[in-house]
């Protein structure tokens, strides 16, 4: 039986969101030969010189990118996301998570989701399956998550280990498939 103490919803807070991205990855990797895992993850988008990092989304199932940046070129200062990739993405989550899977990594929850936009329905579609979702929040939009998410979730330190446990004692309770 599940321990009810314990969040379906685990937010991965302290570290920059490059290395919070970086053991997602590596989470995913490790995970992937024996947990079905839908959503996306997070990749910079490898320009130099550019002040804002977002540019790609990139799915666990089928491996596709979708750019959620503008490229203003060197030096331009603010971080202008594109949400046609981000809603691309949210719904190709949608559909993975209809096809089944016993675990949804969604990158991040910031500046699109606050809105009601990005991922917003992804995040919508996985509270609404009871699904297991693992995650992060921007410092900035904490306000935004809690109205959104409040009180199911938890958050979790920015360790691998930390996010291993919660995952053993979730997937512990779940019956196979």
């Amino acid at each position: 039986m599940m321990d009810t103490s314990v969040k379906r919803i685990a937010v991965v807070q302290g570290a920059p969101s490059a290395a919070v991205q970086e053991m997602f990855h590596a989470l995913v990797e490790r995970w992937r030969p024996t947990v079905r895992i839908a959503g996306v993850v997070a990749e910079d988008h490898g320009l130099p010189d550019r002040k804002c990092r977002a540019g790609y989304l990139r799915s666990i199932v089928s491996g596709t990118l979708y750019p959620i940046f503008q490229d203003f070129g060197p030096g331009a200062e603010a971080c202008h996301l594109k949400e046609e990739g981000a809603l691309a993405a949210a719904a190709a989550v949608e559909k993975d998570i209809v096809a089944g899977c016993d675990l949804v990594l969604l990158s991040k929850f910031g500046k699109l989701e606050a809105a009601g936009q990005g991922l917003t329905e992804a995040f919508t579609t996985v509270l609404a399956a009871n699904l297991p979702l693992l995650t992060s929040v921007s410092p900035a939009f904490e306000a935004a998550w809690r109205d959104f998410a409040a009180p199911h979730f938890e958050i979790l330190p920015a360790e691998a280990e930390s996010v291993e446990t919660w995952w053993r004692t979730i997937h512990g309770g779940a019956t196979s498939h």
